[in-house]
């Protein structure tokens, strides 16, 4: 097998555009689940908002890209307001099952026939970064070490590190301010939240908000960076892809989404250009021979995850003090 290949393979996925788009995703989901205790299995629905408020605003209306950038953040505002309002008194098993099927509803109403002159149905919408590409100033693509990205690829992946960036300080600050102790007060112990005379509800609400904008963040930069949007692509593993990224980097932590995005995806893909080889050599037996390399990868990175839940389930950088998964 070509090692050299699959590491550089594996680099280039791990520190491109895709991985921090999926930061972005993990960070909103911190805020819901790592600091207020929220269990929101529907995060991929802020995403796909927010992809298909750009999509829908350049390739349907023609509007310019930076008004879909605002109307997709604000569809993510809509939808936590609508989500929210009804369930976040709830238990948290009941709000997780109806965030995952709010999420699903969505997909399959973007994705259906009636809705293909807006949405593309499901094709998607294509060509939706031009005016992100045509701002460029890279002439050149940039190099790390073994691999290098391409002028478009390089600038998308500025821009979107960048943001996890912004947005890492904004939250760091954001929980070592009053606010953000209110919000792990009510994650440890939602009643004497209350009895303190703390409005819960309203601050469930503001970080169901803030968490969903982030996350639609997310989806605006997957669909710029890949010039498209199609249902198919925010299916509910996205959610759960979130969640172990999360976990493998530490809950309620800075720095644990960026670092479990890019453990996460250098080990999925990885993983797929090994099996790839493996099966070029006929390696592998029986079924796993002739399968796509996505299955098996998807196996060992779930036997590896429930690993790290049973021997650190506070992830890499999270303290076992503070937050575990069971909590």
């Amino acid at each position: 097998m070509d090692f050299e290949a699959i590491f550089g393979s594996a680099l280039r996925s791990a520190l491109g555009p895709q991985a921090a788009a999926y930061a972005l995703l993990a960070i909103g989901l911190n805020v819901h689940y790592g600091y207020t205790g929220l269990l929101n299995f529907g995060q991929v629905g802020f995403m796909m908002v927010g992809a298909y408020g750009v999509g829908i605003s350049v390739a349907t209306w023609g509007l310019p890209l930076w008004a879909g950038v605002l109307i997709g953040l604000l569809a993510a505002v809509v939808l936590a307001i609508i989500l929210g309002a009804p369930t976040l008194r709830l238990r948290a098993d009941y709000f997780a099952i109806t965030t995952i099927a709010v999420a699903e509803v969505l997909r399959l109403l973007f994705r259906s026939g009636p809705a293909r002159p807006i949405t593309g149905g499901p094709f998607g919408l294509q060509a939706i970064a031009g005016d992100f590409y045509a701002v460029n100033p890279l002439s050149r693509g940039i190099r790390l070490g073994p691999i290098s990205y391409t002028p478009q690829v390089s600038w998308a992946l500025l821009v979107t590190w960048g943001l996890v960036a912004l947005i890492t300080i904004m939250i760091a600050l954001l929980m070592r301010s009053p606010w953000g102790r209110i919000l792990r007060a009510i994650r440890e112990d939602e009643d004497a939240a209350r009895a303190l005379g703390k409005n819960v509800f309203s601050y469930k609400m503001q970080s169901l908000i803030l968490g969903g904008v982030i996350g639609s963040v997310g989806g605006i930069m997957f669909a710029i960076t890949g010039s498209t949007v199609n249902a198919d692509s925010f299916r509910p593993q996205i959610t759960f892809f979130a969640y172990a990224i999360l976990i493998l980097g530490g809950a309620a932590t800075r720095v644990g989404p960026i670092v479990g995005a890019v453990i996460f995806w250098f080990l999925f893909s990885g993983v797929q250009v090994m099996i790839r080889q493996m099966q070029g050599a006929d390696l592998l037996p029986g079924v796993l021979g002739t399968t796509t390399p996505g299955g098996p990868a998807l196996i060992l990175m779930g036997t590896a995850l429930v690993l790290l839940v049973v021997y650190r389930p506070q992830g890499i950088f999270g303290d076992p003090r503070e937050l575990k998964l069971d909590a």
